[in-house]
């Protein structure tokens, strides 16, 4: 064999047959992870492909994952993923009967159409792009159910804006709620100041509509980024007034690793 050959020639006492990187093909199996390592995926069909204004929206079909939905090269959510829905909302230990809710992104409807079985008194979903949920509407109907049909339901509503701008105009109501679901960008695993200016702002803006024992329910990053999540863990520190900061995680499969999710609410005064 010609590995025993080499290995002879190198006197070299082990090796490994690496599988080809794919090049040049239609379509890109090519995910990185939280922590930029390389990731193929068994994907066969582009279900759904349009750049808006806002970022590259992609519906890729896997074989083992279902649809998936991709923003910018980055996976977000499959049809296997089920898990991601409910450790964000800490099921069963939260209770959302009769509770006001904002949802921050969240166009892909899986929150939205979970939340809503929990019979709240109202759910605001804030989303950038509608075309994430026309298409996620069409296409991850496993996940959304036939919730993103309509952007208006008895206890409901799907409002198509920048997030930070609703959560301006709330706060200049005096609006509050008693759920604040963060489902944006993950948590910076980079030191670029301009990335963190964004989440602290995002933070500043959502406490300042959350209840006095409202919480802010939240994706963070991968369990693997444990310097992100500590500099998150020190943002939070920083705040006014003193929030208290809890996690937990869960496998998500499309994403193939372990990922954090933090409840986030305010330090309650002696």
């Amino acid at each position: 064999m010609i590995e025993t050959q080499i290995g002879i020639t190198t006197n070299s006492t082990r090796s490994k047959h690496f599988p080809p990187i794919k090049r040049g093909a239609i379509i890109d199996v090519y995910i990185t992870s939280s922590d930029e390592r390389l990731l193929e995926y068994d994907i066969d069909e582009i279900v759904f492909e349009k750049k808006t204004q806002f970022q590259k929206i992609q519906i890729l079909h896997s074989k083992s994952l279902g649809n998936m939905l991709v923003l910018d090269d980055l996976q977000n959510i499959s049809e296997r993923d089920v898990i991601y829905t409910d450790t964000i909302m800490n099921k069963p230990k939260e209770d959302y009967k009769d509770k006001e809710i904002v949802i921050l992104g969240g166009g892909d409807g899986a929150l939205l159409h979970e939340l809503l079985k929990e019979k709240p008194k109202e759910v605001i979903m804030l989303e950038i792009d509608e075309v994430v949920i026309q298409a996620c509407s069409k296409h991850l109907r496993s996940l959304c159910g036939d919730t993103l049909d309509e952007k208006v339901g008895p206890n409901y509503k799907i409002i198509v804006t920048d997030c930070l701008v609703a959560l301006d105009e709330y706060i200049k109501e005096g609006r509050k709620f008693d759920y604040v679901f963060g489902d944006l960008t993950d948590v910076p695993i980079s030191q670029d100041p301009e990335l963190w200016v964004f989440m602290e702002k995002v933070l500043q803006k959502t406490f300042k509509v959350m209840k006095p024992d409202g919480k802010l329910m939240t994706q963070v990053c991968g369990a693997i980024c444990t310097d992100a999540l500590k500099n998150y863990e020190n943002l939070l520190k920083k705040q006014v007034p003193k929030v208290k900061f809890e996690n937990t995680k869960a496998f998500i499969p499309s994403f193939m690793e372990d990922w954090i999710f933090g409840f986030i609410s305010f330090e309650k005064k002696e």
